[in-house]
């Protein structure tokens, strides 16, 4: 990952020095940051992410025979390269396995995909729940779109990237990350109905409330396709079983005090979680639309304390980073992402964002833990070519 991302005509010359002809085009799609609803969204239910000002970029040319050459910005290996013929999911390494993710799952679909040489380019920090994979697969996914004329909806490219992600990377995520990349919008949060795949736009715009949103990337790495994340979805499905409903988006708060009674605690807890959350989301939506970001501070709380106690996907340095955050003026924090690592995001009046950024770090060195990496971001347009 880059701290300065690399211009288009930089990155164009780039890929000239690199493989020896100009690219057919470059795109670029965001990370994005889930405001709110975490989990809610492989249950079928509501999340509130925004695409954010940071990208990855993908400079491709299209091939004549059937290889695939994969390079990156940074790191000094030489290209990757695969034959479209002999993917198979599980077999790519490193960030790699997003872009053959993709080819692979065209593919599947019965959409004929060239081989290609592709250049990346990124500034979505990786492992801080900022979703950089799905960063880069939205930006080949785009960019493959445009080559091959293949006509793809946003929802075609988010379902394409998620079998991507299922089948190709092995890890069970939901349609959440995609969403936000494809479907942001400046200065909007993207309302989302995991259900249907509805999407609309909530203006969502810190400037004009006196706030910024910060986030506290904690170090902690983190992956999705790890144990944790599994093993929670899979208590989502049971506790889904045993209340006789299709997803858990079917279940109201209303109905929690009986589902405590026909599940064991820890199937509850996580049920409570999810349907607390989508409950959130709902009223942040309202709120946003009827009073703006300065109304939402107690659900973001909210969140976190369900995360970390009900979901138990935190950990001492998120909780540490909310609490810090907490105390020296945010109006409301909650970690974001999958969980077990990453980052959290607090919404802050703009006057108390030096007092946040300095007290979360003298916290993190009394603890001993990395120092974090703080900084601001704002709802960004979604995947594009921008070259």
């Amino acid at each position: 990952m880059n701290a300065a991302p690399f211009r288009p005509e930089e990155l164009a010359a780039r890929f000239q020095r690199e493989y020896g002809a100009a690219p057919d085009g470059i795109w670029q799609a965001p990370g994005r940051v889930n405001l709110i609803g975490e989990h809610t969204d492989y249950n079928e239910g509501f999340v509130l992410p925004f695409a954010i000002d940071r990208t990855a970029r993908v400079a491709v040319r299209v091939r004549g025979d059937l290889q695939v050459r994969l390079l990156s910005t940074y790191g000094d290996q030489g290209p990757a390269s695969a034959n479209l013929n002999q993917l198979e999911p599980e077999s790519a390494k490193g960030w790699t396995k997003y872009p053959l993710g993709v080819l692979w799952a065209l593919r599947e679909a019965g959409i004929t995909v060239p081989g290609i040489d592709l250049l990346l380019d990124s500034d979505v920090p990786p492992g801080a729940g900022l979703s950089s994979s799905h960063a880069i697969e939205c930006a080949v996914i785009s960019a493959l779109n445009d080559l091959t004329s293949a006509g793809l909806t946003a929802q075609d490219m988010v379902l394409a990237t998620q079998r991507a992600e299922n089948g190709f990377v092995g890890a069970p995520t939901g349609i959440m990350d995609q969403s936000a990349s494809l479907r942001g919008a400046e200065g909007h949060a993207v309302f989302l109905d995991c259900r249907d795949q509805n999407a609309t736009l909530v203006p969502f715009e810190t400037g004009p409330a006196g706030l910024v949103l910060l986030v506290i990337d904690t170090k902690v790495s983190h992956s999705h396709a790890d144990g944790g994340y599994a093993s929670r979805r899979a208590s989502c499905q049971l506790g889904a079983e045993v209340l006789g409903v299709g997803a858990l988006r079917d279940v109201q708060v209303g109905d929690l005090p009986e589902a405590s009674g026909l599940l064991d605690e820890t199937t509850f807890r996580r049920v409570r979680h999810v349907v607390t959350e989508n409950d959130r989301v709902l009223q942040t939506v309202e709120r946003l639309e009827a009073e703006g970001p300065s109304a939402i501070g107690l659900l973001l709380d909210a969140s976190h304390a369900s995360m970390r106690d009900d979901f138990e996907i935190s950990c001492p340095e998120l909780d540490l980073a909310v609490e810090t955050a907490r105390a020296h003026g945010a109006i409301g924090a909650r970690m974001t992402g999958g969980g077990f690592g990453g980052a959290a995001i607090a919404l802050t009046p703009v006057e108390a964002e030096p007092e946040v950024r300095s007290a979360v770090v003298r916290a993190f060195a009394r603890a001993g833990y990395r120092e974090p990496g703080i900084f601001t971001v704002s709802p960004a347009p979604g995947a594009r070519r921008i070259a």
